[in-house]
């Protein structure tokens, strides 16, 4: 056993998932599950930033390595494809050379959309999400403006290699001082909607899901890492439209708030499968598994909107919009064999409090203490319900995952008997 190869396998296969986005048990159970595969048994460790693997050698040597997981993205073809490829490994056992070339072909057969592809679907997200919030159709027009000069800031700040927290401060402020400035030309009729909806853009919500998997699964240093990261990227979103704001008023003064446009259940379902499949665009999610993950976030909203109708409160309408969009992601797993995690992501947008985020915000700014104190409230609210119905959902598919295999091994036993 090449030991030095064996730690370089699954030192690639540990970081590019977790470069990817994947949660961090299944950074940790890919990594484990090939080291057994090859009969070594390993200790695995992973926090968003590190992986580290250590083993023993045959004479008791231990080798420990420590890889850095520096550029961080949501990618979640590639978590679909390196999933995929541990469990061929697995099963198939093949020499570490090969292992390792198998390795680099999936790396090098990503496919990627084009940035031109990338800002079409930012400005679809802009739009529909504008359009969600309560805008018309000249306001989702104009949120789609914003969404496009935000991801064009983004990807200009990203080559430069700046901070990504830097990113969104910078992005937020120049897409809030757009909207208010469209709204100084008196173009749209609810300023509020195009701020708020290019800002999803900004919102972590794969950082978001991630924490509360992480947390449930037990690995809390790694749920309450990404938590602060998720805490300080809404302080970001907070400074960026902050400043933008005032910069506006400064500017072209208070701006004219309108009334927002209500649309009917149907036009928010069908706009919001346009939005997440856009999404699914940003994530990397190719062929019509896509539609999938979108189709999920119409089905979330749609029974979030029937709830209400049928007089349950809000937070409960909303457990129960999250615990059927995660009972459809696992569904969907096992039926196609793509990780939960991708339909998971993209069924629970409608519900992410990106429009709390930026209302809690703007309250702090205009110093309207009450506001803040309201709108901060029922965010986290919104956050623990959604937390949740995760955990019940994946709590109970974990549990019986567990007692089928326990179950599955002592029948076989007995049979064999």
């Amino acid at each position: 056993m090449d030991y030095n190869l064996l730690m370089k396998l699954v030192s690639r296969m540990g970081t590019r998932l977790a470069m990817a986005g994947a949660e961090t048990y299944r950074v940790e159970e890919t990594v484990r599950r090939i080291l057994q595969c090859y009969g070594i048994e390993g200790r695995v460790y992973s926090v968003p930033n590190s992986l580290f693997i250590s083993i023993l050698e045959e004479d008791g040597t231990p080798i420990t390595l420590l890889s850095r997981i520096e550029d961080r993205a949501t990618d979640l073809d590639a978590v679909e494809r390196f999933t995929n490829l541990s469990r061929k490994i697995c099963r198939e056992q093949p020499p570490l050379e090969q292992a390792l070339e198998w390795v680099s072909q999936t790396t090098a057969s990503q496919p990627h959309f084009s940035f031109p592809i990338l800002l079409l679907a930012q400005a679809i997200i802009g739009f529909g999400f504008t359009f969600f919030y309560g805008g018309s159709i000249t306001d989702g027009l104009c949120g789609g403006v914003c969404a496009v000069l935000l991801g064009i800031v983004t990807r200009f700040l990203s080559i430069l290699k700046t901070n990504s927290f830097f990113q969104i401060i910078a992005a937020s402020f120049l897409a809030t001082l757009c909207g208010y400035g469209f709204g100084a030309l008196g173009i749209p009729n609810d300023v509020h909607s195009v701020v708020m909806g290019p800002m999803m853009l900004l919102v972590p919500g794969l950082l978001f899901t991630n924490a509360l998997r992480d947390i449930i699964f037990g690995d809390t240093n790694s749920g309450i890492n990404r938590i602060i990261e998720v805490f300080l990227s809404a302080a970001a979103i907070g400074l960026g439209t902050g400043a933008g704001w005032n910069i506006a008023i400064t500017l072209w003064g208070e701006p004219i708030w309108g009334t927002p446009t209500l649309h009917s259940a149907v036009e928010e379902c069908i706009i919001m499968v346009l939005a997440c499949y856009a999404f699914g665009v940003l994530f990397n999610i190719h062929g019509w598994g896509s539609w999938l993950c979108a189709a999920g976030s119409g089905m979330t909203w749609a029974i979030y909107c029937l709830a209400v109708t049928l007089g349950f409160s809000p937070l409960s309408a909303c457990f129960l919009a999250v615990f059927s969009a995660t009972v459809y992601s696992e569904i969907m797993a096992r039926v196609r064999k793509y990780p939960a995690i991708c339909y998971l992501v993209i069924s629970i947008l409608p519900l992410i409090p990106g429009s709390g985020v930026y209302q809690t915000a703007q309250a702090a700014f205009q110093g309207d203490a009450q506001g803040f104190v309201t709108y901060g409230t029922n965010t986290l609210c919104i956050a623990g319900v959604m937390a949740v119905a995760i955990l019940m959902v994946v709590t109970t598919v974990r549990a019986w995952g567990s007692w089928k295999q326990t179950f599955g091994f002592l029948s076989g036993k007995n049979l064999s008997k």
